[in-house]
């Protein structure tokens, strides 16, 4: 599965509560979507770990 990022793209999570809240700018809500979009396109049970490590200049936290 190939991963684009947009410029300039900021994503953070944290647990508040016992909920997850993911906080993004636009370029992060766009690159998120793409991501989304791309995995549920995929065929069979494939998955994908969006952490820091799958970020190209790691910037997702």
């Amino acid at each position: 599965m190939r991963i684009e990022w947009a410029e300039d793209f900021k994503i953070s999570t944290r647990i508040e509560n016992g909920a997850t809240i993911i906080s993004a700018n636009k370029a992060g809500l766009l690159s998120l979507s793409r991501q989304l979009a791309t995995l549920a396109e995929q065929e069979g049970n494939d998955h994908y770990h969006l952490d820091s490590n799958n970020s190209p200049r790691r910037r997702l936290k």
